[in-house]
């Protein structure tokens, strides 16, 4: 598909709409009938001596999220039922998320009758309605590109699903949504545009990741031509392309070798850009960091530490941590999968092989990388783990089993509970990402739900600051109560409030704030920060909640902003560049004392067409 069309096409659908060394021990620990064998492991951290020295003002964002990471307290409230299964959840406005599904025989169904696999979640009313697709979305990726349109590619060959909607094969589909900028999610932009013919990615994919890069482009890698549990040579798409297409590029892909390398487990494997512009990929257990200009791998990371993986089937999360200026030195988390060999067969899983309860991070500067993978052990292991990056800065880990696969029902034991995975994890878990070693991982404050969110979970963040929980189904099938199978469809929707929103409590509030700011530019924010609060340190966060879909948030990003308070006239600095946020839309939360604001919308950059030429300045950064 050639730019000009792409963008003819966009105008004419949305024509009208407004504008280091461990010492380890071991620990054990029972989960049903399992008994764990947890490594316990403390890490000393090395320094490099070619390690730039923080000065004051790069330790400030520090110091402040210490402070914001007081234990809140909270709380589950169910409401409403989804219609489909939101295996791939975006938030898209204060009112609206955007959901995406196979095409089962979901309850929620178009005018004509049919079952819907695509649907809004409105947050106001916590109902939802259909959205008719061209295409099977299953297992597609996606993201937001700078001019604010949501982006899906890729998804699943033709289904002929009992009582499920009629959907044309998704594996080369490119989906367009939005800006949608009404409320109630009618009008213009608020349709799924496709057009298969003209606008179609230039080979087939299931399970991409779809990664919106400086110029506000996506950069859309890996996956595979079928459905499968181990990605094969034979049937992976180990290479990259670009939408809209580069010069040149059209109807091309880009080979990765990193991803032949890291078969089979490489399906939707975690991406994101660094502050110097480059990528870092991680897929099975291995990572990497690849320079899109010159298209070269600049270099191999360590290895994940202990055998662990993190890649499909043995399903982990990999989050970028907050960025802080002046810096923005970049920390990558990287939690739970599983320490089974990417050689064991379909035969000798089980659905009880107990997950990893590893997390490791590293900061990717030089001294960081030299340094290694920083080791410490969440309470309980966690396998599929949704996470939900906060305005502080913390990470909610939620979601997901104990025990066993991703994937459809294949392992040797699977048809017990018609699943690939056991025991379900269905207490949250807080990684406190600024305390020092060994505190940052608890399960204070957090409770548990009564509802199993198994494979094809999702979890986001709103702009009410909570955490919408929806989704669950481990079947190739839709499986609703009664059943006497443990873990059935899934439709109901939960929030996981903390507990100033339960509460009601005073919190900062955002009067008024810019729609558009440029990178490197000031901005200035109305809001009004209680009394209770005031004493305390305060923060403005820049966020991308991500495109959620199989435990993988692609795009999810924080970067904390410059500010200064005056009365309640609180002057923002935009990131100088789009290596530190990608030009595109973008929500900010103003944190007071640990208690943060409801999010408002902001465009960065210029708000064009990707691919966009430079903006902004450049910025020193000490990172690959």
């Amino acid at each position: 598909m050639q730019n000009a069309a792409y963008w003819r096409l966009r105008a004419a659908a949305t024509s009208g709409r407004t504008a280091g060394g461990c010492v380890r021990g071991t620990e054990m620990k029972l989960y049903g009938t399992i008994a764990l064998t947890r490594f316990t492991s403390v890490c000393l951290l090395r320094t490099h001596s070619n390690m730039r020295s923080p000065t004051l003002f790069s330790l400030i964002p520090f110091l402040r999220l210490a402070i914001a990471s007081a234990d809140h307290t909270w709380t589950f409230v169910q409401q409403g039922n989804s219609g489909i299964v939101p295996l791939e959840l975006i938030t898209l406005s204060p009112t609206l998320a955007l959901m995406y599904d196979r095409p089962y025989a979901n309850p929620l169904k178009l005018p004509d009758g049919e079952s819907a696999w695509a649907g809004l979640w409105h947050f106001d009313t916590n109902t939802a309605t259909p959205l008719k697709t061209v295409t099977n979305t299953f297992c597609a990726g996606g993201a937001f590109i700078s001019n604010g349109t949501l982006v899906a590619v890729g998804g699943q060959p033709l289904d002929n699903l009992a009582g499920g909607g009629k959907a044309g094969d998704g594996t080369m589909g490119i989906r367009l949504f939005g800006p949608c900028t009404s409320k109630d999610g009618t009008g213009p932009g608020c349709t799924v545009i496709e057009d298969p013919k003209t606008m179609h990615l230039a080979v087939t994919r299931w399970y991409p990741t779809a990664l919106r890069i400086p110029d506000g482009s996506l950069m859309v890698i890996g996956g595979s031509d079928i459905l499968t549990t181990f990605n094969a040579a034979d049937i992976a798409q180990n290479n990259i392309e670009f939408f809209p297409p580069r010069k040149g590029e059209a109807g091309k892909v880009r080979p990765i070798k990193f991803l032949n390398d890291t078969l089979p487990a490489n399906l939707f494997p975690r991406s994101m850009i660094l502050p110097s512009g480059h990528v870092l990929m991680i897929a099975n257990n291995q990572s990497m960091i690849y320079d899109i200009e010159t298209n070269k791998e600049l270099q191999r990371l360590p290895e994940l530490p202990n055998g662990v993986r993190i890649g499909v089937p043995f399903d982990g999360f990999a989050q970028l941590l907050p960025l802080s200026p002046p810096l923005y030195e970049p920390t990558v988390l990287a939690c739970g999968g599983s320490n089974k060999p990417d050689t064991i067969t379909l035969e000798e899983m089980s659905r009880n092989d107990v997950a990893s309860t590893q997390c490791q991070r590293m900061t990717l500067t030089p001294a960081g990388i030299a340094a290694g993978w920083e080791v410490e052990h969440m309470p309980e292991p966690r396998l599929m783990p949704e996470t939900v990056i906060l305005p502080t800065g913390d990470v909610l880990i939620i979601n997901g089993a104990h025990s066993g696969y991703s994937g459809y029902p294949s392992v040797s034991d699977a048809a017990v509970t018609n699943s690939n995975a056991a025991n379900p994890a269905t207490r949250g878990i807080m990684y406190r990402t600024s305390l020092p070693h060994g505190q940052r991982l608890t399960q204070t404050g957090i409770p548990t739900s009564s509802i199993p969110r198994m494979y094809h979970s999702a979890a986001t963040f709103t702009a009410k600051g909570n955490v919408m929980v929806a989704a669950s189904n481990p079947h190739p099938f839709v499986l609703t109560p009664p059943t006497n199978l443990s873990f059935p469809t899934e439709y109901r929707v939960e929030y996981l409030n903390p507990d100033f929103i339960t509460h009601n409590s005073p919190r900062p509030v955002i009067s008024h704030s810019p729609s558009k700011l440029a990178f490197n530019a000031q901005g200035t924010i109305t809001v009004t920060i209680p009394k209770s609060l005031a004493s305390g340190e305060l923060q403005v966060s820049l966020m991308d909640m991500g495109y959620i879909t199989h435990g993988w948030h692609a795009n999810s990003r924080l970067v904390f902003l410059e500010h200064k308070l005056k009365g309640d006239q609180l002057t923002i600095t935009a990131p100088p560049n789009g290596n530190i946020y990608p030009p595109g839309p973008a929500w900010i939360y103003v944190t007071a004392d640990g208690v943060w604001s409801e999010g408002v919308q902001i465009m960065i950059g210029d708000g064009g067409n990707p691919p966009r030429p430079s903006q902004g300045v450049p910025a020193a950064t000490n990172c690959l």
